[in-house]
Formats: C-alpha cells, sequence, structure tokens
C-alpha cells in the first residue's frame, strides 16, 4: 500500500532510525499492518552483539510504534497539522530473537483513541512466530506544541 517514498511524509524518522519499510494494509481509525526488514548492515548489529546478532528489543517496539504512528496519522483530522509522540508502553513482552534476514510484520490496531492520546495494541511477527508485541500510548500533540516540549 505505501513504499518507504509515502513513508517518509508521514513519520519524521530519517536513518538509522527509519524502522518501518513497507506498509501492507491499512484500515483508517482501525489497524495496520507493516514491514521492516532486518538486514545484517543495520548499525546496531556491529555491537549488539558481535557473536551473535540480535535486534535490541527497544527498536522492535519502535517500529510496532513507528507503525502505529503512520496510522494515526491517517486516523486523525489535519494530520499535517500533528505530531505523534511515544508517551507510555505496557505488557511489552519479547517471545522471540529478532536477527539479520528476518523480516518483522508490524501489526498495530487502535483500541481507544480520543483528541490528544491513542491506546495501541502492537505485535511484531518473524513468520508465523509472534517476536514481540505491547500495549502503546501515543500522545498526539498540534505541531506548535512541539515546540513547547
Amino acid at each position: 500500500m505505501f513504499k518507504i517514498e509515502e513513508i517518509i511524509q508521514f513519520l519524521p524518522h530519517r536513518y538509522p532510525f527509519l524502522l518501518v519499510d513497507r506498509i501492507l494494509s491499512m484500515e483508517k481509525g482501525k489497524a495496520i499492518v507493516g514491514l521492516k526488514n532486518v538486514t545484517i548492515n543495520e548499525p546496531y548489529f556491529q555491537g549488539h552483539f558481535p557473536e551473535k546478532k540480535i535486534m535490541p528489543g527497544v527498536l522492535i517496539v519502535e517500529a510496532m510504534a513507528q507503525c502505529g504512528g503512520i496510522l494515526l496519522y491517517h486516523s486523525v483530522e489535519n494530520p499535517e497539522n500533528k505530531f505523534v509522540l511515544l508517551s507510555r508502553i505496557n505488557n511489552v513482552r519479547f517471545r522471540k530473537a529478532v536477527g539479520p534476514g528476518d523480516t518483522l510484520r508490524l501489526e498495530a490496531e487502535i483500541i481507544k483513541i480520543r483528541q490528544r492520546f491513542c491506546e495501541l495494541k502492537t505485535k511484531a511477527w518473524v513468520g508465523d512466530e509472534v517476536a514481540a508485541e505491547a500495549e502503546i500510548l501515543a500522545a498526539i500533540l498540534d505541531s506548535q506544541e512541539l515546540h513547547e516540549i
């Protein structure tokens, strides 16, 4: 549905912190499915860990949050005037190590959305196995509020 050229129009992240490569499907206001291709060229593999390459769990959570952020930008009014920030993470579970050659299928579902906050249920899959899952609370700010932070 969206390739990287469209994704960078919605997310402020850039290399090496842009962690969504493609959006496969999206139902505005409900759910999204995206992909992150994990390659040996990822800079964190130099130190995490040299003998057994494992994608840091915090980056898997960030990839799920970025995917959810794309969904939010398509689910609020005037998205060009909004900025989405990670506010809270609950019930994080890491279930499978992720390494070079894996493809993360990122899923985010809106549980509750209000004017300034959104609750998301997220999962990251490698094949048929859940690699990670988390409940994420995102703050939805007006762009001018960003300067007050």
